[in-house]
């Protein structure tokens, strides 16, 4: 039976991913994000805002949307410069600098350890909007893309997968961002590399300068 492995990386991814909501002028009144609580003080442009995997999570990628086979990583953490932030209702606008998934394990036929995963082609530019759904778009002429190395039975693997756009949804009740499901197609990589991957991670909670961002 030949062994198929999931190897997939939202860009990333976050999260993923990722994601991380903008921030704004720290002079904006009611900007549409903001620290302290909702309606906070405004995040200034240029903050720089982080995210880690929320508590007793997982960031995934699986073969299927329904199923639980694939790469699970249980560290993962986006990095984003904010780029503008106007008075809400509105939408804000960040950088997304860095991502990282790592201490990843699999649970696929004959993969013995993950050897690494990089995302690729960053900076990502991401979108946040009042209501809360934030968009990570690549560079005009890129695309999002994640690099997965597994060592299998069969020697190492190197999967390369690309989507077009991430979409997630912030949530002030626990100042988060999640990503459910967000497709990627294998451009290269052997038989062994599944065709097609889904990213999922709940990223939390997102902070500027260690003080939590809430969106307006």
């Amino acid at each position: 039976m030949r062994t198929r492995i999931l190897v997939a990386l939202a860009g990333t991814a976050t999260a993923t991913a990722l994601a991380l909501v903008s921030a704004g002028p720290a002079s904006a009144a009611g900007a549409v994000l903001t620290t302290g609580s909702a309606g906070g003080t405004a995040v200034a442009v240029g903050d720089t805002l982080t995210a880690p995997l929320a508590s007793g999570t997982n960031a995934t990628f699986y073969s299927s949307a329904t199923g639980t086979t694939g790469v699970k990583c249980s560290s993962s953490q986006f990095t984003a410069s904010v780029t503008g932030n106007p008075t809400a209702p509105g939408t804000a606008t960040e950088s997304v600098t860095a991502h990282t998934a790592t201490n990843c394990t699999s649970n696929v036929t004959g993969v013995l350890s993950v050897g690494g995963i990089t995302i690729d082609n960053l900076p990502y530019a991401a979108t946040v909007a009042s209501d809360g759904t934030l968009t990570v778009t690549p560079r005009s002429g890129s695309v999002i893309q994640s690099t997965v190395k597994l060592n299998t039975l069969l020697g190492s693997v190197t999967c390369v997968y690309q989507g077009p756009s991430l979409t997630g949804k912030a949530d002030n009740s626990d100042n988060s961002i999640t990503f459910t499901n967000q497709q990627f197609t294998k451009v290269s990589g052997t038989s062994l590399c599944f065709s097609t991957a889904y990213f999922s991670a709940k990223y939390a909670p997102v902070t500027d300068g260690g003080a939590k961002v809430f969106v307006n």
